[in-house]
């Protein structure tokens, strides 16, 4: 992570161990027994290690911390980000998570857990239409309405991405969009290709215009997300446009106004300020008086945040038959994340404590709600927990295909993640119900979102630095180039230029290697794989403005070096 994100991360989001003692984390390979007397000194130190390490992820100009905890380790965690994040503004929010109570012996009912923010930068919680503790008539009666602002009004990618995004998959879906490429319009909408063995080659297009496909980022067929029929209506509105033109393939993009924002345009929410010379109108979205923003407060009330109805019993149904101790709400992750990053439709959010997968389905929420592209990392064991003690007994270990399949990663966390995309349980069978609060649709339409999937392991750094291992470390090259496009999965003799970087494999093929950087489009770093400092700072010095460069494999064995103290 500190290779790929130091400094980049805009938020990070995690629900740590809450120190219970009863199999929920490990301290040197061991779960921490119950009459542990050093039980809250081993989670410290627990803590201390991975809130060092977040804070150097977290984008130093603006970014927010957050960290869900109870009531067994409350004041101990506040006490260590003040000594972690020393400087920094801290807040405590308490949150109402299970309203019937949960029984503390003679005690009264714990309703209640806590959440840390801590403001890096200039960030700040922005303002929604809801402070999470009043009524809405309450807040009318005591607030002050802010001035409006705007919301952007955003243009998504026509062509489907993600899963069932083949050809195959929706042959109906596979239709040109016939545009002139010099005025940059949409002229006329083609009819499906039919039958799916038909060769798009075949089709002619009208005198002046040229077919646009939904041809993938690795040049196979695709399917547009919508419709023809629904293609046609969106264009007698202006609402399907001519995107970017990509050099390096030769293809146009194409864009529309999502469903959602042709909602808020008919209901008035959404207005035209004039047209384009290109046909299509020129969107504002103002925030009226309805949707006014009001900053949150410091204690929240809200049913959408009953971890029993909205973690537990919302996990079941995308994960049947299967259970997580404990899964947060996802509504209550979801409203949490919106007051950092709702402005920030490009964020990158991590948890880096995932568990059954939450903060990804959240991040997922809040895109489909506002057309972002905000990304999602998770990062999590295997452990089996509760399950060891009889996998051990049957002579099993990690490693063992029974043994891991009961690890957390593998039974719960990438099937609940693969679910909430597809809209299907792992048997295949779509979700039976629908999300609810601030956006109703079905679940078993899923979401449009791409997901990656990587096992971490230790790598010998002998074998890295002699060039031996690049196909171990090539997604990292990926993740630090932004996580789009192709990815250079193997090494070559020369050099490979991808959508978003480029690796240099011999410094003899640097001549070839700058002209085919200064034809692509969008490059962002360029990775020189050289062990002489002088050959480094040649090629580097003659790459175009803009794209950074990074030396392999000193730069790569460097971070784990200076961040971790080891070699």
């Amino acid at each position: 992570m500190l290779f790929t994100y130091q400094g980049r991360v805009d938020c990070i989001y995690i629900d740590p161990p809450y120190n219970t003692r009863a199999n929920d984390w490990k301290y040197n390979n061991n779960y921490v027994d119950p009459s542990d007397s050093y039980a809250h000194s081993k989670w410290l130190a627990f803590m201390e290690r991975r809130l060092k390490i977040a804070k150097k992820l977290l984008n130093p100009r603006e970014s927010v911390l957050i960290v869900t905890i109870d009531e067994k380790e409350v004041h101990r965690l506040g006490l260590l980000l003040d000594q972690i994040f020393s400087g920094f503004p801290r807040q405590m929010v308490t949150t109402v998570i299970a309203p019937a109570g949960q029984a503390r012996g003679s005690q009264m009912y714990r309703v209640e857990e806590y959440i840390f923010c801590v403001y890096i930068g200039s960030a700040a919680a922005t303002g929604g239409i809801d402070n999470m503790l009043s009524t809405l008539e309450e807040r009318d009666a005591d607030e002050e309405t802010p001035e409006p602002t705007e919301i952007k009004v955003t243009w998504e990618n026509l062509t489907r991405r993600g899963t069932d995004a083949r050809r195959v998959d929706r042959e109906r879906q596979f239709f040109p969009i016939f545009i002139d490429p010099e005025a940059k319009r949409v002229v006329s909408i083609g009819e499906p290709l039919l039958p799916v063995t038909a060769d798009r080659n075949t089709v002619q297009a009208p005198d002046g215009t040229i077919a646009v496909w939904p041809i993938r980022s690795d040049g196979s067929e695709g399917r547009w997300r919508v419709g023809r029929d629904g293609v046609l209506k969106l264009h007698e509105r202006g609402l399907v446009r001519v995107g970017r033109f990509n050099k390096k393939h030769g293809r146009w993009s194409m864009n529309y106004l999502l469903r959602a924002d042709v909602q808020r345009l008919d209901r008035g929410e959404i207005v035209i300020d004039g047209w384009t010379e290109q046909g299509t109108p020129v969107l504002r979205r103002p925030v009226t008086d309805e949707v006014n923003k009001v900053r949150p407060k410091t204690v929240w009330n809200r049913e959408s945040h009953n971890a029993g109805n909205y973690g537990t019993a919302l996990l079941r149904k995308f994960l049947p038959g299967r259970s997580f101790p404990f899964p947060k709400s996802l509504y209550a992750v979801e409203d949490t994340l919106r007051f950092f990053v709702a402005d920030k439709p490009d964020a990158l959010v991590l948890d880096f404590f995932a568990g059954s997968g939450t903060t990804a389905h959240a991040v997922m929420r809040l895109n489909k709600q506002d057309g972002g592209q905000r990304r999602s990392i998770s990062v999590t064991n295997n452990e089996v927990n509760d399950n060891e003690a009889a996998l051990l007994a049957k002579g099993l270990r990690a490693g063992d295909e029974e043994w891991d399949s009961q690890g957390i990663c593998e039974r719960v966390t990438k099937p609940r993640i693969q679910a909430a995309v597809t809209g299907c349980t792992p048997e295949g069978d779509p979700i039976s119900d629908e999300y609810t609060f601030t956006d109703v649709f079905p679940m078993s339409d899923g979401f449009e979102e791409n997901v990656e999937f990587f096992t971490l392991t230790y790598e010998n750094p002998a074998l890295v630095e002699l060039n031996m291992a690049f196909e171990r470390i090539a997604p990292l090259l990926w993740m630090r180039a932004g996580s789009y496009g192709r990815r250079i999965d193997e090494r070559t003799d020369t050099f490979e230029v991808a959508d978003t970087y480029a690796v240099l494999f011999s410094v003899d093929a640097s001549r070839s290697f700058l002209a085919a950087i200064e034809k692509t489009e969008g490059l962002r770093i360029a990775y020189i794989v050289t062990d002489d400092e002088t050959q480094y700072q040649a090629v580097a010095g003659q790459l175009p403005d803009g794209v950074e460069s990074v030396r392999l494999y000193e730069s790569y064995l460097r971070t784990f070096q200076i961040n971790t103290g080891r070699a």
